[in-house]
């Protein structure tokens, strides 16, 4: 009961700009869109099944800039720099799956559907397609005028979770919100060098971080141990059960067997401000199935352009020529 509470509350303190977008918005004007998009994704995860983590990421990176507006796409030029330029999002891909939904939407509805809201669809889709739940999107977002590398602040692995949810309520996100939008490392990798610490030298101790579990340290140390010219910084999974699936697994490893990779993982599970919605999403399955819907809509909602703000891209790595 406490969880639909907090979540009926957020929905009556979101800005006006969220409640302006609707579900199927495209409806009248361009009625395939949600089902070219959702094609894409199909097409592109039957492939790859690292798509889901790797939009996610976008999606996140993308609304916690200056709002859910496709400035993350935006490509940097001779004369300025954009957010793609910035150290977090270096890593970010499938920018050409945006491209590709796009071009299919552009030949069937010219210049109707924004970049932002093909983020947000695809995201969905492509959780759903990873074992995750299917929710609704809410459509009408504008594409952002600015992309700038300066802008990019995101909260990064090794934050306590007091310091990381300063990030999330200044996007008039909760704190079980933070918990199931973290959740989404259930999918997806890290790099050796956000957690090498952790393995080796934790805070100048000389010793592995003691709220790992050991058997974890010594997985991720050989897979650490490997680089090589061709890979000098390898990747290992967040989640060390159902890696390419969006369950709760992830949860009931940091919780129950302290296998959280970096630092913030197992910090959401040992702190007394996370710890009991680490407990609730745990255990029970359909719970964090619901609650993670209800955090990608409200995320998905984080300062959005609307109306007549922005503009609707027709070429989502380039802004509009000026008229």
């Amino acid at each position: 009961m406490r969880v639909k509470i907090t979540f009926v509350f957020c929905l009556l303190v979101l800005p006006l700009a969220f409640a302006q977008l609707k579900v199927g918005f495209y409806q009248t004007s361009c009625p395939k869109a949600e089902s070219i998009v959702q094609g894409v994704v199909q097409r592109r995860f039957n492939g790859d099944k690292s798509v889901p983590a790797a939009l996610l990421r976008m999606h996140f990176h993308d609304c916690f800039v200056r709002g859910c507006d496709a400035s993350i796409l935006i490509d940097p030029n001779s004369t300025r720099q954009s957010e793609k330029n910035a150290g977090p999002n270096l890593t970010v891909r499938e920018y050409d799956l945006i491209d590709e939904a796009k071009k299919e939407v552009e030949a069937a509805c010219p210049s109707n559907v924004s970049c932002a809201d093909i983020i947000a669809l695809a995201t969905r889709d492509a959780v759903f397609l990873a074992g995750g739940p299917f929710y609704q999107v809410p459509t009408g977002r504008r594409d952002g005028l600015v992309s700038n590398s300066d802008e990019v602040n995101l909260p990064g692995p090794t934050l306590s979770v007091s310091q990381a949810f300063q990030f999330f309520r200044a996007k008039n996100m909760t704190m079980d919100d933070m918990v199931i939008l973290l959740s989404a490392h259930t999918v997806g990798v890290a790099h050796c060098s956000f957690f090498l610490d952790r393995i080796t030298n934790f805070r100048g101790t000389g010793r592995p971080d003691r709220t790992m579990d050991p058997a974890l340290v010594r997985k991720l140390r050989s897979i650490c141990g490997a680089a090589n010219a061709s890979n000098p910084d390898p990747t290992a999974f967040l989640d060390q059960g159902t890696s390419f699936t969006v369950d709760n697994e992830y949860l009931k490893q940091i919780l129950f067997m302290r296998r959280g990779v970096m630092q913030i993982d197992q910090e959401l599970a040992n702190d007394r401000l996370s710890r009991g919605f680490v407990s609730l999403f745990a255990s029970n399955s359909n719970l964090f199935r619901s609650r993670f819907a209800q955090a990608m809509v409200k995320m998905g909602g984080i300062e959005v352009l609307v109306g007549n703000a922005g503009e609707i891209r027709t070429n989502c790595r380039v802004f509009n020529p000026k008229k």
